[in-house]
């Protein structure tokens, strides 16, 4: 069993088994944030892609954590050069393992541009934690390779982003959840600023009774067991 806690934006708390993986870390500085970077331990941090709302504290929380940082190697390097110890620097493909899983960084369109201007190429991420396999799809617009992850791992869980303007809007996040495949579905980048705002209950109401997935929408801070 897995626990997935929804922190806000794109952020997510992977647990299984002692250990703990945090996806895309923007919490101060993000209204809808369930928590502060000061209260997150995680053993591994994984990235998406460079923006702010999604590289938010990265180094501040792997500075003080000791955590692994896994990110795009341009990203990588980047956060190497700040002083994070432990990074490791795949690229679109690339398997990083750790402690208790893995991630395997797949392609996403979007743009990807760090907050100290490192241009870099944005993915989806694929994470295998506590016998449960989850594709966080990260920033992205519909593009038929969505259903290529799932082709290989049986999914049990998609974070989909859902929001519009930056990303795909949930008109589009409907067949975005029936490429996927994944039998539950999390929205996720929504709500958080006026340009991504969104009703994640339609949402909910058009990928149900379309018969895709079952989607639950979660409040930050709340749960879900994968």
């Amino acid at each position: 069993m897995t626990t997935l806690t929804f922190l806000g934006q794109s952020a997510v708390l992977l647990e299984a088994d002692g250990t703990t993986v945090l996806v895309d870390p923007f919490l101060s500085g993000n209204p809808k944030a369930s928590t502060s970077p000061d209260d997150v331990a995680p053993d591994v941090i994984l990235l998406t892609h460079g923006h702010g709302d999604h590289y938010g504290d990265v180094v501040p929380i792997a500075k003080r954590t000791g955590a692994k940082v896994v990110a795009i190697v341009e990203i990588a390097n980047e956060l190497a050069d700040q002083g994070i110890e432990d990074v490791a620097d795949p690229n679109l493909g690339g398997t990083v393992t750790f402690d208790g899983g893995w991630a395997r960084y797949v392609p996403a369109w979007h743009t990807s541009t760090t907050p100290s201007g490192t241009v870099a190429t944005p993915a989806g991420i694929v994470i295998h934690l506590g016998g449960k396999t989850i594709y966080h799809l990260g920033d992205t617009a519909l593009f038929s390779d969505l259903a290529l992850p799932g082709r290989r791992d049986r999914l049990d869980a998609a974070l989909v982003p859902i929001g519009g303007h930056y990303t795909m809007d949930r008109h589009d996040a409907v067949e975005a959840a029936r490429l996927v495949g994944a039998p539950v579905v999390v929205p996720v980048h929504y709500d958080t600023f006026p340009p991504i705002e969104t009703d994640a209950e339609a949402y909910k109401r058009d990928v149900e009774d379309a018969g895709i997935a079952r989607v639950e929408v979660l409040a930050p801070g709340a749960s879900l067991e994968v």
